[in-house]
């Protein structure tokens, strides 16, 4: 697949200016592409879905969720294959794997009620749950220790809850963590106050964690925007999401491209 330069990149996406100053993964040519696939053992198809696209050479890394009922058979499966997975935060979709801790699933749907209630709920912190959402995390980094062996190097959220107030200014994501920033949009993308929120939360990130300097979904697919965001990781690291168990960005990250 052709690429335009990253000159051409930066004019259309936010500049260094923009950027947040934190840590980088350098690879040998200054930048890195992670194409990374989120809801890792969600179930059997989400999951078969996203091991043909790790297999295929198109997924770099994914982001595992635990307590879910495909979350024991994928944690073997990337052990076995050396499959690099990070934690993939559940906040708002009800455990669906066995779960001996019932505490822990009240909780989890105690918040699952608040933060679809209203659409900014995430934005503000709440003390009364203060104790859940501690509880709650807590619960699924140690799950994921017990699947995977290790502690999550990488911490990403399901509707990237991670990055709500609760989770953000209680402290309760691991220091040091490379932890997912918001998502990067071009001037005039999104409202003045909407960007300024953003990037407020991703400089609060940045003090404890390490972030990717860009951060983007594969969808929309559509090829001169994809050209563009890959076209930045010559110089910077960008991520990239994406959901296999959706057709179209099945079909795309299977396709045989050739440059």
């Amino acid at each position: 697949m052709s690429t335009k330069s990253a000159v051409q990149a930066e004019r259309e996406f936010p500049t260094k200016t923009d950027l947040v100053a934190v840590p980088r993964r350098e690879s040998s040519n200054g930048g890195a592409l992670i194409i990374n696939a989120d809801d890792w053992g969600r179930d059997d198809e989400t999951t078969r879905r996203i091991l043909e696209c790790t297999l295929r050479g198109s997924i770099s890394s994914v982001s595992a969720m635990v307590f879910m009922e495909d979350s024991e058979r994928a944690a073997e499966m990337a052990r076995e294959r050396g499959i690099d997975a990070g934690l993939h935060l559940n906040l708002t979709t009800p455990f669906s794997g066995a779960v001996r801790d019932n505490k822990l699933i009240a909780q989890q749907e105690r918040l699952s009620r608040y933060l679809g209630r209203h659409r900014l709920a995430s934005a503000v912190f709440h003390p009364g749950l203060a104790g859940s959402f501690k509880y709650v995390v807590q619960g699924q980094l140690e799950e994921f220790r017990r699947l995977y062996g290790e502690k999550p190097k990488r911490i990403d959220g399901h509707h990237h809850m991670h990055l709500c107030a609760n989770v953000l200014l209680g402290g309760l994501l691991p220091e040091g963590t490379n932890v997912r920033r918001n998502f990067t949009f071009a001037p005039g993308e999104k409202s003045m106050g909407n960007r300024v929120y953003r990037k407020t939360v991703d400089r609060i990130l940045a003090r404890h964690h390490q972030l990717t300097d860009y951060f983007f979904s594969l969808a929309p697919i559509e090829l001169p925007r994809i050209e563009k965001i890959f076209s930045l990781a010559r110089q910077f690291t960008v991520e990239v999401e994406t959901h296999p168990v959706n057709p179209r960005e099945y079909t795309f990250l299977m396709a045989d491209f050739k440059s």
